[in-house]
C-alpha cells in the first residue's frame, strides 16, 4: 500500500514538474484543521456532532488550463475518525483513522482570487487506533487491527478558496466519503454491514511559490 501511494505521489508531481517549463504551474504547501466524523447508520456514536478535531498537512500543484480554470493535485496527511466519548474535564476518547489523501481538484475562478473547487479523492489508510489521551503524545494509544478496514478510501471534495496577491491563500472544503470504512469480509467484524463513511470538514491556509 505504501509503495502504491509513493508511485501515485511521484507520478502526480513528476507530471507537474515536467509542465513547469510553462512557468505558469505553481507549487505550494497547505495545512489546517480537520473536523471529522462518520456518516451513515449503524452506531449511535457517529451522531456525535463534535467529531474528532485533527489536522491536514501536505503539498499541492496548481496547473492553469485557462484564465479561469485550473487542475490542482494534492498529497495530504489527514487525521480522520470520530469521538467515541466526550468526557467532562478530561480528554475525549478518539477513534483515529489517518490517511494519506490524494485529491485531484478542479478549480473555477469566479472572480479574481476566489475559486470554487470540486474533485475526486483517493485515500490510503496509514494509522488506525483508539486514543483515550489524545492531548498527549504517545500515551493512551490502542492499535486497531487494520484488516477490519478497507485500506483504500474514495471520496468527493467540495469547497472554495481565496488566493491573495503574493501567494498566500485560504481554503475550506467538505470531503464526502463514498467508500465503506469497514471491510465486511473481515472475520468477527462487529461493524459488518454497517453503513459507515467519512465526513470531514477542512479549514486551511497555504502558500504558493
Amino acid at each position: 500500500m505504501k509503495k502504491s501511494f509513493l508511485a501515485i505521489a511521484i507520478g502526480l508531481f513528476g507530471f507537474t514538474a515536467t509542465m513547469n517549463a510553462q512557468e505558469s504551474v505553481m507549487f505550494g504547501a497547505k495545512g489546517g484543521a480537520n473536523f471529522a466524523t462518520f456518516a451513515g447508520d449503524g452506531v449511535n456514536a457517529w451522531n456525535d456532532p463534535s467529531g474528532r478535531t485533527s489536522f491536514h498537512l501536505g503539498m499541492l500543484a496548481e496547473i492553469p488550463l485557462s484564465e479561469r480554470f485550473s487542475i490542482q493535485p494534492e498529497v495530504l496527511y489527514s487525521g480522520q475518525g470520530y469521538d467515541i466519548s466526550n468526557r467532562n474535564n478530561a480528554d475525549d476518547i478518539e477513534y483515529q483513522l489517518d490517511y494519506i489523501n490524494v485529491p485531484v481538484i478542479a478549480k473555477v475562478y469566479v472572480f479574481d482570487g476566489f475559486a470554487l473547487e470540486a474533485g475526486p479523492q483517493v485515500g490510503f489508510l496509514v494509522k488506525s487506533e483508539v486514543d483515550y489521551k489524545p492531548s498527549t503524545v504517545n500515551e493512551g494509544d490502542i492499535s486497531l487491527n487494520e484488516d477490519q478496514f478497507n485500506t483504500v478510501d474514495f471520496s468527493v471534495a467540495l469547497g472554495a478558496s481565496y488566493k491573495f496577491r503574493g501567494g498566500f491563500f485560504l481554503s475550506g472544503r467538505y470531503n464526502i466519503g463514498l467508500s465503506d470504512i469497514y471491510d465486511d469480509s473481515f472475520a468477527n467484524n462487529i461493524f459488518s454491514g454497517a453503513d459507515a463513511k467519512h465526513s470531514v470538514i477542512q479549514a486551511g491556509v497555504g502558500f504558493m511559490f
